[in-house]
């Protein structure tokens, strides 16, 4: 009569939450699918020792996923591309997910598709309906899992009429392989174009999120300036990559001794284009008033673009438990309007 013994750990839940673990979740666009306000993202995560140009290892990994549950950071974004193409990065989530399969339900995964992976003929990539059926089956194969809540087209194809790839979006969601749909790396006339041909099929394959570069520094890329205010008056989320800017929005630059071999921007060839004086003198203006308000620069960024309209959950990478921690944090601070009037005040200069 096992189901008779009482459970506290099971029946001691809430009829709805609108968190976990005191992690803030939000609606991810108009859909039904939340979010936990701050993600994860695991674009160097993989095996640094095969040289897929990883930056973390499975073992450090594997404690960064343990602690984001513990901190209801639920939300983890990857790519088959991630790592030069290796799948390196699905294929630790999978072996993690297949250590915990308990953990399932509780996260949010989202990976993508386009980009070429699992061979070198031109239909290895792009977003054809053969690929990126392909390219869906081969992430699943590497995620040890039978379905993906969130499917990305890594970025837009003018090659391939939008018909044939919505269609196969519309099949993989009948077919449960993948329960919601976005974009990345889409300007804001490329997803007009979208919207436009999804009017007439189905709203299973209206995108609920759109993944551009965004930081509070830097804002939009030239070319897709627009699409952030487009995404909140058409109710489909902008999800941020990089919203640190590349580790930027950190004390860790200011300090010129700071930077060096091992660091991200250092190793990557981009620290001199990317650190100028004029966006140090942003971060030290931010940095004042994270001091002023007894909170980190990084965490005072986080927190920022969570106010922005059509600003959706956050996604910034984690290569210690201590970086997830703190990011974890941002997500429950609440700027008044003060206080966000001030941030702005302070980027503009």
């Amino acid at each position: 009569m096992d189901h008779l013994t009482p459970r506290p750990d099971l029946y001691d839940v809430p009829y709805q939450a609108e968190d976990f673990r005191g992690m803030p979740y939000r609606q991810v666009g108009a859909s039904g699918l939340r979010a936990s306000a701050i993600g994860l993202g695991t674009w160097k995560f993989g095996y640094p020792h095969t040289g897929d140009g990883a930056r973390v290892d499975e073992r450090t990994a594997f404690a960064i996923f343990d602690r984001a549950v513990e901190l209801g950071v639920t939300f983890w974004d990857t790519a088959n591309r991630y790592n030069n193409g290796s799948g390196n990065s699905e294929r630790l989530i999978g072996r993690w997910l297949r250590a915990n399969p308990d953990q399932r339900r509780d996260i949010v995964l989202a990976t993508k598709a386009h980009g070429g992976m699992d061979g070198a003929t031109p239909n290895h990539s792009g977003l054809s309906r053969g690929n990126i059926v392909d390219a869906v089956h081969a992430s699943l194969a590497r995620l040890q899992l039978d379905h993906v809540d969130v499917l990305y087209f890594h970025r837009f194809d003018p090659t391939v009429p939008i018909e044939e790839s919505l269609e196969t979006i519309e099949d993989l969601v009948r077919e449960g392989l993948i329960r919601y749909f976005a974009v990345s790396n889409f300007t804001r006339d490329q997803l007009a174009s979208y919207l436009e041909v999804q009017g007439g099929l189905s709203r299973r394959c209206r995108p609920v999120a759109v993944q551009n570069r965004f930081d509070p520094l830097n804002r939009e890329p030239d070319d897709y300036v627009g699409t952030l205010a487009y995404c909140a008056a058409q109710g489909i989320a902008y999800v941020p990559y990089s919203p640190l800017a590349g580790g930027l929005l950190t004390r860790r630059y200011l300090d010129p001794s700071g930077a060096g071999a091992g660091d991200r921007l250092h190793d990557e060839g981009r620290l001199e284009s990317v650190a100028t004086e004029e966006k140090l003198a942003g971060v030290r203006r931010l940095l004042k008033l994270a001091e002023a308000w007894e909170v980190e620069v990084s965490q005072l960024a986080l927190a920022y673009l969570l106010t922005l309209p059509g600003m959706g959950p956050q996604i910034p990478s984690s290569s210690t438990v201590a970086q997830l921690e703190s990011n974890a944090a941002a997500g429950r601070i609440r700027l008044d309007e003060q206080q966000i009037a001030e941030v702005e005040a302070a980027l503009a200069g």
